[in-house]
C-alpha cells in the first residue's frame, strides 16, 4: 500500500513514460532497466507482490526444470554472487524467495501498483501515446506500452457440465492457494497429466487416502536427478559465472547441456543407442534431447529416443495395463517433456488408480465427483492440472487497440493468423513492446536467458529512440510477414507441430491451431536481433518527433 500511496500522491496526472505490466521475471528486470536509464515507468500488476507465475503456481511439488544456477538474472554481477541457490532444480518457494531478493536489492516495489488488473491499453495516435484503464477505473497514459506478462499466465479451466454442483473443493495448478491444501483422508481426482500434474500427482499420493489420476494424453517424463549442492560447486559456479553466461547466451536453448554425440541417432547401433540413452538418464535434466543431432527433425531417430522411454515405463511400474497407459505414442518433444521425481513409480501405490480419459471422456463433474462415460468415481477433493491458455491467451485477456482501433485480437484473428515481428513487436501498435512474445524463442529456451535478451534490446531500443528523437516505432508490414513465414517454415521441418499440445493451441476447445515459437535457437535469435539493431532498427518505421530529422 505504500508503493501506491506514493504513486497517487507523486503522479496525479498518472502520465508516464513507460508502462509494464507484470511482476514477474521480465517486468522487475524490464523496469529497473527503463529506470536506469532514466524513464519514469510504473509496473501494474494483478497479485499482490511479485514472482509473477511463480507467486501463483504454489501447487504441491512445483519446481523449475531449468538448473537453478541458470535460472536466474545475470545483468548484475552483485547479485549473481549474493544469491546462493540450494539445490539443483529450485522448489517455487525458493524461486519467489528470489525474485523478493531482487526486488529489494533493486528498491523495485517503490514503482510497481500491486493488486492492479490492466483491462485495457488503447493506442492514441494523435497524442502518440498509450492509454490504459484499470479493473477499477482508473485511467493512464504512457509513450510506451511493454507487456511482460508471459505465455504462460491465463490458467485452463475446461468447461466441464456440472462443476458448480461439486460439494468438495476444487483447485488449479495455476492459480493455488497460498494456505496449505489437506489431502489427508481425502478422496483426490487430478485432471491432467502435464508439467504440474506430473510434479504434484507423486506429492498428493504421499498424502491423500486414494488418488485417481485422469488423463487424456500421457507424457514423455525423464528423471530429473534433483540434488541439493554442495559449498565446493557452490564456489566454483560463483567464480565462473562469466562463462556459464557467455555459454546460455550463445548455445541452442539457453541451458547448460551440450549436443553429446553431434551425430544421426540412427548412426550408432542398438547396444551403443541404448549406452547413451542410459548415460542420460541416469544424469537427469533434458540431455536426452540433445543426445543426437537428429532427435526433432528425422522421425526414425525420435522414436529411438521415444522407445527408449516407453521401455523405461514398462520396467518401472509393476502393472502393465496401466504402463502401457503412461506410453506415449507421439513424436517425443512433440508436446513438452517434463522431468519428473517418482512419477512413474507412484502408479505401484495401492491407492493411486489411472484412469484413461481419452477412451472414456469425463461426461460431467458431479455433486459426488466426475463421472465419466463408463464410471463415476467419487470425491471429495479435484485438482484441476489442465495448463494455461499458451502464447496468445495472456494478451487476449486486456483489450488492446492500435491504430484505427485495430484490436490485437482481431488483427491475430483469435491466434489463427499470429503474425509479428521478431515476437517483440506489431505492425498497427507504436511503441508497444512484448517481452518473450509469440514466434519468439520462448518456450523452447530457458526463460531467463530470453527474457534478458528482450529486455536489454527493448532497452537499448528506446535509448536509440530517444537519443535520436523519434517519436514512435512500428513493425512494417512486410518485414511481420518475412518473420512469420520464416517461423513457420523452420517449425515445419521439424516434430514440434506434429503432436497436439498447449505448443499449437491444442488444449483450450476451440482455438485455432498454430504453433508459435521461434525455434532457431536464442543465439541464432539474438543474432538476427542485434543484426537488425546494428541496421538501425530494419523492419520498423521510426516517425521523428516535430523538427527533428532522421
Amino acid at each position: 500500500m505504500v508503493a501506491n500511496q506514493k504513486y497517487n500522491q507523486t503522479n496525479q496526472n498518472n502520465d508516464f513514460d513507460a508502462i509494464v505490466i507484470g511482476a514477474g521475471f521480465s517486468g522487475l528486470y524490464m523496469l529497473h532497466r527503463l529506470r536506469e536509464a532514466g524513464l519514469s515507468t510504473r509496473v501494474f500488476e494483478s497479485n499482490s507482490d511479485v514472482g509473477g507465475v511463480w507467486y501463483v503456481n504454489r501447487y504441491p511439488g512445483a519446481r523449475c526444470d531449468s538448473d537453478s544456477i541458470i535460472y536466474n538474472y545475470t545483468f548484475s554481477e552483485e547479485i549473481l554472487q549474493e544469491w546462493t541457490w540450494t539445490s539443483r532444480f529450485p522448489e517455487q518457494e525458493e524461486i519467489l524467495s528470489y525474485l523478493n531478493f531482487v526486488a529489494n536489492k533493486l528498491d523495485l516495489r517503490r514503482d510497481i501498483q500491486f493488486n492492479t488488473r490492466i483491462i485495457a491499453a488503447h493506442y492514441d495516435e494523435i497524442n502518440k501515446r498509450w492509454r490504459f484503464q484499470t479493473e477499477e477505473g482508473t485511467s493512464l497514459t504512457a509513450k510506451y506500452f511493454i507487456s511482460g506478462i508471459g505465455f504462460l499466465s491465463t490458467a485452463n479451466i475446461p468447461k466441464f457440465k456440472g462443476l458448480d454442483s461439486f460439494k468438495g473443493d476444487w483447485y488449479h495448478t495455476g492459480n493455488w492457494p497460498h494456505e496449505k491444501v489437506d489431502f489427508k483422508g481425502k478422496r483426490v481426482g487430478v485432471i491432467g497429466t502435464g508439467s504440474s500434474g506430473i510434479q504434484s500427482i507423486p506429492i498428493i499420493a504421499q498424502e491423500a487416502d486414494h488418488l485417481t489420476v485422469f488423463q487424456r494424453t500421457p507424457g514423455y517424463c525423464t528423471p530429473a536427478r534433483n540434488h541439493p549442492y554442495d559449498p565446493e560447486f557452490i564456489s566454483k559456479t560463483k567464480a565462473n559465472y562469466s562463462k556459464i553466461r557467455n555459454h546460455t547466451r550463445n548455445s541452442k536453448g539457453g541451458y547448460l547441456d551440450t549436443l553429446i554425440n553431434n551425430r544421426s541417432a540412427l548412426d550408432d547401433t542398438l547396444e551403443e543407442r541404448q549406452r547413451e540413452y542410459e548415460k542420460v538418464w541416469e544424469k537427469g535434466g533434458f540431455s536426452m534431447q540433445v543426445t543426437y543431432n537428429d532427435l526433432m527433425v528425422n522421425p526414425e531417430a525420435n522414436d529411438t529416443a521415444a522407445e527408449f522411454i516407453r521401455s523405461k515405463i514398462s520396467e518401472i511400474v509393476n502393472d502393465q495395463e496401466v504402463a502401457e497407459k503412461l506410453k506415449p505414442k507421439y513424436y517425443y518433444g512433440g508436446k513438452r517433456p517434463v522431468l519428473d521425481t517418482n512419477y512413474y513409480e507412484t502408479y505401484n501405490r495401492e491407492n493411486v488408480a489411472l484412469v484413461d480419459v481419452k477412451s472414456a471422456p469425463i461426461a460431467e463433474i458431479t455433486p459426488n465427483g466426475i463421472r465419466t462415460t463408463e464410471h463415476e468415481y467419487e470425491l471429495d477433493i479435484i485438482v484441476f492440472a489442465t495448463g494455461f491458455d499458451g502464447m496468445t491467451g495472456p494478451l487476449f485477456k486486456i483489450d488492446i487497440r492500435g491504430k484505427d482501433g485495430l484490436s490485437l485480437k482481431e488483427k491475430w484473428v483469435n491466434g489463427a493468423k499470429v503474425k509479428t515481428y521478431l515476437g517483440i513487436a506489431n505492425a498497427g501498435f507504436p511503441n508497444m513492446f512484448m517481452i518473450t512474445g509469440p514466434q519468439s524463442p520462448s518456450a523452447l529456451s530457458n526463460l531467463p536467458v530470453s527474457i534478458e535478451q528482450h529486455v536489454e534490446w527493448i532497452g537499448d531500443c528506446i535509448e536509440y529512440l530517444r537519443k535520436k528523437g523519434v517519436e514512435t516505432i512500428e513493425a512494417n508490414i512486410d518485414a511481420e510477414e518475412a518473420w512469420s513465414k520464416h517461423c513457420k517454415e523452420l517449425a515445419d521441418q521439424s516434430l514440434y507441430t506434429k503432436a497436439d499440445s498447449w505448443y499449437t493451441g491444442a488444449n483450450i476447445e476451440g482455438k485455432p491451431r498454430s504453433f508459435l515459437i521461434y525455434i532457431g535457437g536464442v543465439q541464432a535469435y539474438r543474432q538476427k536481433c542485434d543484426e537488425i539493431a546494428v541496421r538501425g532498427y530494419d523492419g520498423f518505421s521510426l516517425t521523428p518527433a516535430r523538427d527533428t530529422v532522421l
